[in-house]
């Protein structure tokens, strides 16, 4: 037994100069002249600088993890710098862990440490902000986009995206596999129309089709629930109290769902079928945003730990809205519109600011709620009237 022990080799330590790692990555970026201009920076870490300095001040100040410490000889450890940047980097690029090792002198398991703590950092710190329910000055300025785009009570587009896992275990391939495919997790979504990401729900087996995931996803808990503000507007005379999503065909005839027309016939149904498939692509745009920035998502992912999955996937969400509210400007529907202002009308649509969030449901409230959301009555009569408003 003592010969075995011996005969182990000693971990071996490498001498990474970590603060040299540290004054390169400063010189080369967040010095006064650094080496890369900003748009070098905003490609490399996908976002503007000060946007990534908020984010490292916060992280900083109230993750532990991401404070620089000292060891027992006094000598600094990794700064917040290299520990955020080796996880945008991973992010990013969707590399090995160990690929940031050599720039920012950080090891693999070290790098690895590094983007578990940071996805859940920025879940606990911006999730709450970023990765909201929409309130009612959200609900007025989608409405209002949405009437200017010619589908009032519109508030966004709701699809799925699959990402690929390659380390699933053999004993779970079988449920998140399609056929012969690989297997994947799901991510169920709704975006507007500037690429913010509304609603995201993760982790339904690659096996499920939409219509599948939507009978298990929350997206109209609130409804259902008595606590989402009431809309209300006007589409062809008629009036409406549920604002609805543009979706695919695959999804059901619901009050809350407005689908294409498969075969238009005559001007009027090809003019509704070609404006509604533009407006739909908006989560189609989202998920293509989301994959180019974070190529970590793109990817087939190398983590086994379901969980761990889920949190790279709901701080790569929070992140993605982070960087379209920095960049807002540059997302705006149609130029000649003013920015809007809540609270100075939008048309036809309105909403109710005095709805109570503490509202009392009970299980007859619940079922009329849920039959109002699914109503097959109320979604062919919108429709038509959809038809008729964009003619």
């Amino acid at each position: 037994m003592q010969e075995a022990t011996k005969s182990r080799k000693k971990r071996a330590y490498i001498e990474r100069d970590r603060e040299d790692g540290h004054n390169r990555l400063w010189n080369d970026y967040f010095s006064e002249a650094p080496t890369y201009p900003g748009n070098v920076f905003r490609r490399r870490f996908r976002m503007n600088k000060y946007l990534f300095l908020h984010i490292v001040e916060r992280l900083s100040n109230e993750a532990p993890y991401f404070r620089q410490k000292k060891d027992a000889l006094g000598r600094l450890g990794l700064s917040a710098l290299q520990k955020c940047t080796a996880a945008i980097r991973l992010l990013a690029y969707g590399t090995a862990a160990d690929t940031v090792d050599e720039y920012l002198r950080l090891g693999e398991t070290t790098s690895r440490k590094c983007l578990e703590h940071f996805v859940e950092a920025i879940i606990n710190l911006f999730g709450e902000e970023y990765l909201r329910r929409p309130t009612p000055e959200d609900l007025e300025r989608l409405l209002y986009y949405g009437e200017q785009r010619g589908f009032p009570g519109m508030i966004g587009s709701i699809d799925c995206m699959h990402w690929e896992w390659k380390n699933c275990p053999t004993a779970w391939r079988g449920q998140f596999s399609r056929g012969s495919g690989k297997p994947t997790i799901v991510l169920e979504a709704v975006a507007s129309y500037n690429l913010w990401i509304w609603h995201a729900f993760f982790g339904a087996p690659g096996t499920l089709n939409d219509i599948n995931v939507l009978d298990r996803s929350p997206v109209f808990d609130d409804i259902i629930q008595g606590k989402a503000p009431a809309v209300n507007y006007n589409v062809n005379g008629r009036h409406y109290n549920l604002a609805y999503y543009l979706t695919d065909g695959i999804y059901p005839k619901w009050a809350a769902f407005i689908q294409s027309i498969k075969l238009p016939q005559g001007p009027k149904a090809r003019l509704f079928a070609e404006r509604q498939e533009g407006a739909r692509k908006d989560v189609e745009r989202a998920f293509g945003v989301l994959q180019s920035r974070f190529a970590i998502i793109k990817n087939p992912t190398l983590f086994g730990d379901k969980e761990k999955i889920g949190k790279i996937m709901r701080a790569c969400v929070i992140l993605h809205n982070m960087i379209v509210q920095d960049e807002r400007n540059g997302y705006n529907l149609i130029d000649t519109i003013a920015e809007f202002q809540p609270g100075e009308g939008t048309g036809s649509s309105t909403v109710d600011l005095s709805y109570s969030t503490t509202m009392a449901s009970n299980i007859v409230d619940t079922l009329n709620a849920r039959q109002r959301v699914r109503d097959n009555k109320t979604h062919m009569q919108l429709k038509s009237d959809l038809v008729e408003h964009l003619w």
